[in-house]
């Protein structure tokens, strides 16, 4: 070889091994960035996605320098592996808690307490959260040692052509936000990861031969176009809606009346304990909806003032009997700003500053704290007149005309119904018989019949179907109650939670899940203050003042120790369960909840269903041109045993000729008639004058690529299988030899 010979060859090299640098640098970050993208819908905007884009840059880069400064013959991949652990580490060092360190990208002793300290946080924060979760310091650290962990195991997969790895990685840790988070299915991030798949395998098998061949353009972008078809089939289909929930899992209430996908969580999970001497826990209530313009109910807004000023003074006399309880509270799987609390509050002792309160609602809110983790006890008085007291006061008017934006059928129904009733309490308690007696509660119905909400259409929607779930009864009582020129409101809160047998001191020991979420109108006395009504259909038990007889005038609840104007103080017996739920019993009486691997199942299923497309192609492939091969079709069939030993990996050179070709099966362990039935073919059908009539090549085209994968072991057939590389090659190199 000639020194120009030798130098060209030393170029090409150089430039082959630059060229594979740069490809594996570059789909490195994209699989990281694409794993980085569903995380932007679970964490509030913030500096966490800069801070982790930065991290995943410097270690996809650093590993790109290193492997372009090596020597060309060097195979050490630990060698780039080392060195972006390196500069990860003083990265992540600088980047977060460069205090302490040495030249601020050392760590020492006081960075590792620090990153403790941020560790435990986070965890905290997830653990307690709900998306979107709050960009803080602790949450961003963490997010930038795992993204900077995953850039490492990415780009040492892809440095190494494992695509199927590469993918199935990238797919389960970008589907994960969106299962854990109830997230619809993002059709464009799974057409991204289509595309992504299709350029992992083109970059596998294009740098794994040691002749590399031009891609053909035409045929991977086939490849693709069939892997982001399926994408799109696949992923509306994907439950990954479905909750993923264990221990330690939160919620956030949207006081929007949107309440029905978490009453729909398959698996129910504990949102707080709570402590009292009574027989029965209270209603808990965190906000109080009394704007309603025609679609939508929205939060009271009066003023609100720190905790510390109180909650005012009660909006009944000393004539009307009220009875006094304290409730101690722990929340430990609900987060937000709204604290869960029972009616009438009066103080509240265990809080830090921060918290506000609106006194004509009587709940408690926040701009600075979270209600995750706060241990408090709310002391609290319910109103309980006599049925005579109650039955004299008039309930105060709505303060809109009773027609207002309100269709004519809501107003004629509430009429019908309590046509017999002489006075605003009855009329009420005639409305909650009503829906109580003549409607179903369902958690499936609203959704199938499409109307999911409390507007005036859904209402009117919910009164034909008579089915539904609390919004539905609490929607539609408002809205009657307000034709009925009555000042009404809409409670979002809980319901009582279970009695355990857990004792704290002379208290009975409550849990409250996230299933008992509820919602509950409340309707304005003069002289009273604000009552609360119970229409939703087998929750609870309805409101029952009893006469003058009875002492103390209390509701007639049945089990309700002490006066009150809840809905119910007992127990509910809870919503129909219409979920299927995977739970075991345990000693105590309650369930275990157990995680539902199917939305993983399927993601998984569907990401290996991507990876399987090009090797179906393939097979389409070679039945086709089997079955030219039947009717005799010379070319058809030498093209199929030159692409099989291409995908085998079997060298194979386009200058020879069909007889040199044949020549190698035969020394390969191909049957020599098979062998020889084939070149006499494609000799004859590429340079006879006048070919002889067509006859079946099938069987000797099937026994010629048999005899070529029987020696070899099954990694290398499966690889032919699953990633056929001549699916990959350019047209030239895979044109019929006898051409």
């Amino acid at each position: 070889m000639s020194t120009a010979e030798i130098r060209l060859a030393a170029i090409t090299r150089t430039r082959t091994r630059r060229g594979r640098a740069v490809s594996t640098a570059l789909l490195s970050a994209a699989a990281s960035f694409v794993v980085l993208w569903p995380f932007t819908s679970v964490i509030a905007p913030g500096p966490w996605s800069l801070l982790s884009a930065c991290i995943i840059t410097v270690v996809i880069t650093t590993g790109m320098i290193v492997r372009l400064a090596r020597a060309p013959r060097s195979d050490r991949p630990l060698v780039p592996l080392l060195v972006q652990v390196l500069v990860a580490i003083g990265a992540l060092t600088l980047f977060i808690w460069p205090q302490g360190a040495i030249l601020g990208i050392i760590p020492t002793g006081s960075t590792l307490e620090a990153f403790g300290r941020f560790a435990t946080q986070a965890i905290d924060e997830v653990r307690y959260g709900v998306a979107p979760l709050d960009d803080t310091a602790g949450l961003r650290a963490m997010l930038a040692c795992g993204f900077a962990f995953l850039a490492l195991l990415i780009d040492q997969l892809v440095s190494q052509r494992l695509a199927l790895l590469t993918v199935v990685l990238v797919a389960v840790m970008g589907a994960l936000p969106m299962i854990i988070a109830l997230r619809d299915a993002d059709i464009v991030w799974f057409v991204m990861l289509a595309v992504l798949t299709m350029l992992l395998l083109r970059h596998s098998i294009r740098h794994s031969t040691r002749e590399p061949h031009r891609a053909s353009v035409g045929v991977a972008i086939s490849v693709g176009a069939m892997a982001i078809v399926a994408a799109l089939v696949i992923t509306p289909v994907l439950p990954v809606s479905a909750t993923w929930i264990g221990a330690g899992t939160s919620t956030r209430i949207d006081p929007s009346l949107r309440l029905g996908e978490d009453l729909r969580r398959p698996t129910p999970f504990t949102v707080m304990t709570l402590a009292t001497r009574a027989e029965s826990a209270p209603y808990l209530r965190v906000a109080a909806l009394s704007g309603f313009d025609g679609e939508v109910w929205s939060p009271d807004e009066s003023d609100t003032q720190p905790l510390s000023e109180g909650f005012g003074a009660l909006e009944w006399g000393d004539e009307i009997e009220s009875v006094e309880h304290r409730t101690s509270i722990r929340v430990s799987g609900l987060s937000g700003a709204l604290l869960p609390v029972p009616y009438a509050a009066t103080k509240i002792v265990g809080l830090d500053t921060g918290w506000l309160v609106t006194p004509a609602a009587r709940t408690v809110t926040t701009e600075q704290r979270d209600a995750s983790g706060q241990d408090y006890t709310v002391e609290s008085r319910s109103v309980a007149p006599t049925r005579e007291q109650i039955q004299a006061a008039a309930a105060s008017p709505a303060g809109v005309a009773p027609d207002a934006g309100i269709p004519s059928v809501i107003a004629e129904t509430a009429q019908q119904v309590t046509a017999d009733a002489a006075n605003d309490y009855d009329r009420l308690t005639a409305l909650q018989t009503w829906f109580r007696s003549d409607f179903e509660y369902s958690l499936d119905a609203p959704v199938d019949g499409g109307f999911d909400g409390t507007g005036v259409d859904a209402v009117v929607a919910f009164l034909e179907e008579r089915t539904g779930y609390c919004i539905h009864f609490s929607g539609a009582f408002a809205l009657m109650a307000q034709a009925l020129d009555m000042q009404v409101r809409i409670v979002v809160g809980y319901l009582p939670g279970h009695r355990t047998d857990e004792r704290r001191g002379s208290d009975y020991v409550y849990t409250v899940d996230s299933d008992q979420l509820h919602a509950w109108p409340e309707v304005h006395f003069d002289g009273l203050g604000w009552i609360p009504f119970e229409p939703t259909a087998s929750l609870g038990t309805p409101t029952n003042f009893l006469p003058a007889a009875t002492e103390g005038g209390a509701s007639s609840a049945p089990g309700a120790q002490t006066p009150s104007t809840a809905p119910s103080s007992a127990p509910s017996s809870g919503p129909e369960q219409e979920q299927d739920q995977d739970v075991s019993a345990t000693p105590g009486g309650s369930t275990l909840n157990r995680l539902d691997p199917t939305p993983i199942l399927l993601i998984l299923a569907g990401a290996v269903l991507i990876l399987l497309l090009p090797g179906a192609v393939r097979s389409g492939i070679r039945a086709a041109r089997r079955a030219r091969a039947r009717g005799g079709d010379a070319i058809s069939a030498w093209d199929e045993v030159r692409d099989t030993l291409i995908d085998l990996r079997i060298p194979v050179s386009a200058a020879d000729s069909p007889r040199a070709r044949g020549a190698q099966l035969a020394g390969r362990g191909a049957d020599a008639a098979s062998v020889a039935l084939l070149v006499d073919a494609i000799e004859r059908s590429s340079y006879a004058q006048n070919p002889p009539a067509p006859h079946d090549l099938s069987a000797a085209l099937d026994r010629v690529l048999v005899d070529l994968r029987r020696p070899l072991d099954a990694r290398t057939r499966v690889a032919a299988l699953v990633i056929p590389r001549s699916l990959f090659l350019s047209r030239g190199a895979r044109a019929p030899l006898s051409a």
